[in-house]
């Protein structure tokens, strides 16, 4: 058998077909090739339309069967993997109300902070675990005060994810990591957050269907399964964020164990055993895809926002001339001494920040010298910054019980830079293991475990290998530490 993996992004909608029996990777492709744009109609926003990633997904199964030999029609189950915390908006019929919000728009910033004061610290970070913040809730609540007629008409309020599966099914259905994501779900009840909903007047009824993380969900129907080249009776049998899937797809499943990416947001996710909060928000946790009643499963996440963002952005201001190519940027890197002669470049250009309590600071790249430094130091610079803020909000992780001694990542992303993937291991002082893996890929094994292909997570993984460690070099442990530092001290004004 054979199953298919979804990976609905912000610049692109990933797609991976596995082999069930090896665990081999039969087509991996991407639609569109270009980034997809992201609408900013004013200060803080950003949203795409849900249908345009509808449509990635129709694409990039018509580039399937065009440009493999993968034969769609033995396709048994179906995983979706997928940007997190953005927001969908259906009427009766089914159809978009408005653009989702998405994961870097900051306009609820006031709405989830206004929540926590009204209901408490206590509330908020023993029942949601987070304050509501920027989530997927405190956008709701933005269009309930700012479109109340367009609110009037809302059926349902969903995750991308959702989105999708309700695309492919006809049914609108949820989980409980989607549901947590969001700040919908109470952890002590463990389910939906009743309490957060009454406050703010939204009736229960708003939220889909709750089904499992792992599990079969729903099924393709049987209209859509012949419009995409599926065949009848397609299950839906897995749903995660794009976070919670990274660590999936690697593996990462027991408490102790950390994942990290680095894509257009960077994230380093460690998954615990008990119901960890950070009451400053520079952290959040989050409902882990492996959670069950037998064994609790949470994620503490670690994001910034400004990543591959960044590098996208620096790549395209540098190609005035022509174009700038991803292995150029790291060949110029390379050739810069570690801390890049005192430049620095805070990367927090692309929204709210969460390990900032939500402040949307702007990037600053500091210190340039017209005689010292060139293109390079202005790479490096943009490297170890990205690093650098991560490892801020890793030091926030270990302090609730997070591992420090191995992260997994797959190989792609920034990690395919070698002075990026060094000055990962040298700043956090952990093993950089990495897997030749990916969001589609992990997405496809979590249809195949929820379908009951696999018995358990064991055989989905039994044919995941590391590809390649990255150790510490701990002779150069000192000039990155006075780099972090430097980093450190010429950071913006931070409120406490």
């Amino acid at each position: 058998m054979i199953f298919l993996g979804l990976d609905i992004g912000s610049s692109s909608t990933k797609l991976a077909v596995i082999d069930g029996a090896t665990g081999r990777t039969l087509a991996a492709v991407s639609y569109p090739e270009t980034e997809l744009e992201i609408s900013s109609p004013q200060t803080g926003f950003a949203e795409q339309d849900p249908d345009t990633w509808w449509d990635c997904v129709k694409q990039g199964l018509a580039k399937i069967d065009a440009t493999t030999d993968v034969d769609l029609k033995q396709v048994d189950a179906v995983g979706i993997s997928y940007q997190m915390h953005g927001l969908v908006l259906v009427d009766e019929q089914q159809q978009v109300l408005r653009p989702s919000i998405i994961w870097c728009d900051s306009r609820a910033v006031p709405y989830g902070e206004a929540a926590r004061k009204a209901l408490g610290d206590d509330y908020c970070f023993d029942h949601l675990l987070n304050s509501p913040g920027n989530f997927t809730a405190a956008k709701l609540r933005w269009v309930q005060e700012s479109e109340p007629e367009l609110f009037a008409r809302v059926h349902k309020a969903m995750l991308p994810g959702d989105f999708i599966a309700m695309r492919l099914s006809g049914e609108i259905t949820t989980t409980p990591s989607g549901l947590s994501e969001g700040t919908f779900w109470d952890y002590l009840d463990r389910a939906p957050a009743a309490q957060l909903l009454a406050h703010w007047g939204m009736p229960a009824e708003l939220l889909p269907t709750l089904v499992p993380n792992i599990g079969e969900q729903s099924l393709v129907s049987d209209a859509v399964a012949a419009e995409l080249g599926l065949k009848s009776g397609v299950k839906i049998s897995y749903r995660a964020g794009d976070q919670p899937n990274n660590a999936f797809s690697l593996n990462v499943l027991q408490a102790g164990e950390v994942a990290a990416t680095a894509g257009t947001s960077g994230v380093i996710y460690g998954v615990t055993d008990n119901n960890a909060a950070d009451r400053q928000s520079r952290v959040n946790t989050f409902v882990h895809v492996t959670d069950t009643e037998a064994e609790r499963r949470n994620g503490v996440l670690v994001c910034v926002n400004g990543t591959g963002r960044l590098y996208s952005w620096l790549r395209q201001m540098l190609a005035t001339g022509g174009e700038v190519s991803y292995p150029l940027l790291n060949d110029l890197a390379a050739k810069v001494a570690v801390g890049s002669e005192g430049l620095v470049f805070h990367p927090f250009g692309n929204g709210a920040e969460r390990i900032y309590q939500n402040q949307n600071l702007g990037a600053h790249i500091r210190n340039i010298d017209f005689n010292r430094h060139g293109l390079g130091h202005m790479v490096r610079a943009a490297q170890e910054g990205i690093v650098f803020a991560l490892n801020q909000g890793f030091d926030v992780l270990k302090s609730l019980g997070g591992s420090c001694e191995v992260i997994k990542v797959a190989k792609g992303n920034m990690f395919l830079s070698n002075v990026f993937a060094q000055t990962f291991a040298n700043t956090t002082q952990a093993a950089i293991e990495m897997y030749d893996t990916d969001g589609a890929a992990g997405a496809a094994r979590g249809a195949a475990l929820g379908s009951g292909y696999y018995a358990n997570a064991g055989e989905a993984f039994a044919g995941l290998e590391c590809i390649n460690v990255i150790e510490p070099n701990r002779a150069q442990a000192d000039e990155y530490q006075a780099a972090y530092q430097a980093w450190q001290d010429q950071l913006p004004f931070v409120n406490e």
